[in-house]
């Protein structure tokens, strides 16, 4: 016997019974940023290879020892997407549409990373990224840490979240700060971790993110980025703060906040939770004016964020109504032979008269008794019967599925207006809470 094949270790299913959860926040994510201007682009999933080491770095971990690449039949090498970063902003150089433009972007999709799969990580995950091109100030800092913060408003879950920003300075202030931070930790090299061996030379950095609990004493010793800030990264930075205060947004200055990717230069924030365990960054971004130049366009300003969706719906405190997938809003009964035409014709009158409404129409034999049984899994509100009475008369029966009101009897031309006023339409899937 054949053994069953199963899905690659930490690429997940998301199964019916949870498709309907995303679907909802998804579409809740869609209006939110069209709240504020934002457009969405669609990228491809792989990319050149070159791409992901010009624009993460050639030392990073993703780059190292996490992205899928390989060569296709032209022997071109090429990688599953890692982040969307590099990819949105590949897309805009090679369309042009960063030339005197300001650009405010969104994207939804897989990414891949070849990481140890556990709860709230996995090799393939979804991601929403919020990219702008083109405006250098802090007030678009300040308005995509706004965006993030009603995201969390609109799920209910801002009270479990918590604002950590910092910022990176420009090029010239991480330099004289990695030298006094490679000074530091070559006179404690006898307490650094294997990672951070490695890091020393080529990404310093990187060693203050280390996640290595045995290393926290001597990273909570070593000198901090922002006495090294000149001053126009500081004046960033304070009129970003003072955005922050007078809009009421809670932040906490974390002098340990790098970020994982070399692009980030000046500001950069994490949304971070206590309630997922280790991995507790549900949202981070930062900007990366820099990368653009890397790429090899004309300097120009961005900044970003990204967000973890399956972190997100963990975090999400649902009902249980809503974590039921339900497959229909109605189910249409029918006793077989000529009436099963005529259901037919009854289903399509309806999905044309009320575009959204979900019917489900009984396909295959079974009696009255297992089609109502398959109409109350389903989850509909209401089950249209029509038997040969009903044929002949034009008339079709509807009985509500839920609760205890009465089954009527109606014309069947009558039958969408009576759903229109008792159910609404689901155009756009908008219905419900989320």
């Amino acid at each position: 016997m054949l053994e069953n094949i199963q899905a690659i270790r930490g690429m997940h299913d998301i199964l019916p019974d949870r498709t309907a959860l995303w679907q909802r926040v998804e579409n809740r994510l869609r209006e939110a940023l069209a709240a504020y201007g934002y457009l969405e682009i669609r990228l491809p999933i792989l990319e050149k290879t070159e791409l992901f080491r010009r624009s993460i770095g050639e030392v990073t971990d993703i780059v190292e020892k996490e992205m899928y690449t390989f060569d296709d039949r032209n022997g071109d090498s090429l990688t599953l997407r890692p982040e969307g970063t590099a990819g949105c902003l590949r897309a805009c150089i090679e369309h042009g549409l960063l030339h005197n433009q300001v650009l405010r972007l969104w994207y939804l999709g897989p990414m891949f990373r070849h990481e140890r799969p556990q709860k709230g990580r996995y090799r393939q995950f979804y991601q929403l990224g919020v990219e702008t091109y083109g405006m250098p100030g802090p007030d678009i800092d300040a308005e995509i840490i706004l965006l993030s913060r009603r995201l969390w408003r609109m799920f209910g879950i801002e009270s479990k979240l918590e604002l950590q920003i910092n910022s990176l300075g420009t090029a010239a202030d991480r330099n004289r700060y990695r030298e006094q931070l490679v000074r530091y930790f070559t006179s404690r090299r006898s307490e650094l971790d294997d990672d951070s061996l490695r890091r020393l030379e080529s990404n310093p950095l990187r060693i203050l993110d280390s996640k290595n609990p045995k290393m926290r004493d001597v990273i909570s010793d070593a000198p901090l980025l922002q006495d090294f800030l000149g001053a126009d990264s500081q004046d960033h930075f304070n009129q970003l703060l003072a955005l922050l205060d007078s809009l009421e947004v809670h932040y906490t200055v974390n002098p340990r906040l790098v970020r994982g990717l070399d692009y980030y230069g000046k500001t950069v924030f994490e949304w971070v939770t206590e309630q997922l365990g280790a991995q507790g960054t549900v949202c981070a971004g930062g900007r990366y004016d820099l990368l653009i130049e890397q790429l090899g366009a004309k300097a120009n300003a961005a900044v970003g964020f990204a967000m973890g969706m399956e972190r997100l719906i963990e975090l999400l405190s649902i009902p249980d109504a809503l974590e039921t997938n339900s497959a229909a809003d109605v189910y249409l009964i029918h006793s077989g032979g000529e009436t099963r035409l005529a259901a037919f014709t009854i289903a399509e009158q309806l999905r044309d008269t009320l575009p959204g409404l979900r019917v489900l129409l009984h396909c295959g034999d079974g009696g009255f008794k297992s089609q109502f049984k398959r109409a109350d899994r389903s989850g509909a509100l209401y089950a249209l019967i029509l038997g040969e009475d009903e044929a002949a008369d034009g008339a079709v029966a509807v009985k509500p599925l839920r609760g205890e009101s009465t089954q009527l009897r109606m014309a069947q031309s009558e039958a969408a207006e009576f759903l229109r006023k008792n159910l609404g339409t689901r155009e756009g899937g908008k219905s419900g809470s989320l």
